[in-house]
């Protein structure tokens, strides 16, 4: 079986497409700041909107990124989540049975770290809407000590800055903050307050500055009509979730995975019924009709 840092056919070529869709999820994306190159790297944001987090942390590098994520949501997904690059990390609330299977992850950690592999986990342990960082758990620190006893070792803290936690296609901003260089001899507690005093620093209590693109509303028809599939689905999905943090997540998924398949029928429909030129202009239009369709909702929802 390969590696999970290792460098993989389909990921590679699923992977633009994934980064497409991610930032077609923003009205607007801005990376600062940036990882060493010189050693093992652990990646350390603020969790606060659940899958859209990891993917703002994996548009940001054009390499691989490790990630770690809960392990209970491993049971039913196992594969798909490797194929993604995700490790399955134990909290004591799993249970002991999860965390004895999880034992193997660590060694998984140090391999990736050892093949020059960034990993990024998210040591609040669960996601927060919010501008504050919470209590960190002891997991990013015993890896990074762990690893600094074999190999230059560094964690980078890391801020995503959301426009609006719950509007789809709003701003965020992912921050890079300075790397801390890991003595293998530091104290746990130590290491821990000082990665949250460097996130809290991270994390700004003022949102990213976002304008409404009024100028979209009189193209709002049609982007709807042309999205209606995909935003329905979206819609109807988020109306039965009950934490609205995984909204976003699930209006990005419902576009990657409907996307390409509405594309191929309209394309199909439109060639065989409409002039070239009209499919070409349409076809066009449908990629951006999503977004639009978003972007004009927030508009019409919009409270000063």
């Amino acid at each position: 079986m390969a590696k999970i840092w290792q460098r993989d056919r389909w990921y590679s070529f699923l992977r633009p497409y994934v980064d497409y869709c991610t930032k077609e999820s923003f009205g607007r994306v801005n990376v600062k700041g940036s990882i060493p190159e010189d050693g093992a790297v652990l990646l350390s944001p603020n969790h606060t909107n659940t899958l859209m987090d990891a993917l703002v942390v994996l548009q940001s590098r054009k390499d691989r990124t490790v990630f770690g994520a809960r392990a209970d949501i491993f049971r039913k997904a196992n594969k798909a989540l490797r194929f993604l690059k995700i490790l399955p990390l134990a909290r004591q609330r799993d249970g002991l049975e999860t965390i004895r299977k999880s034992y193997g992850t660590f060694d998984e950690v140090e391999d990736t770290l050892d093949h020059g592999v960034p990993f990024c986990m998210f040591p609040e342990g669960t996601h927060t809407p919010g501008r504050e960082v919470q209590p960190l758990r002891k997991g990013i620190a015993r890896i990074a000590l762990r690893s600094a006893k074999t190999r230059k070792t560094y964690i980078v803290p890391t801020g995503i800055n959301y426009a609006h936690f719950y509007r789809y296609r709003s701003a965020v901003e992912l921050v890079y903050g300075p790397a801390l260089e890991i003595d293998p001899e530091m104290d746990e507690k130590q290491l821990l307050e000082d990665l949250h005093e460097k996130m809290t620093g991270l994390v700004f209590h003022e949102a990213p500055q976002w304008h409404y693109r009024w100028w979209l509303l009189p193209f709002w028809p049609v982007a709807a009509i042309l999205s209606l599939p995909m935003w329905l689905t979206a819609e109807i999905l988020c109306r039965k979730i009950k934490d609205k943090a995984f909204c976003n997540s699930v209006r990005f998924l419902v576009k990657l995975l409907l996307e390409p398949i509405l594309f191929l029928i309209y394309a199909v429909l439109g060639f065989i019924f409409l002039p070239w030129w009209l499919t070409l202009i349409l076809l066009v239009w449908f990629l951006f009709s999503y977004g639009i369709f978003y972007d004009c909702l927030a508009i019409t929802w919009h409270k000063p």
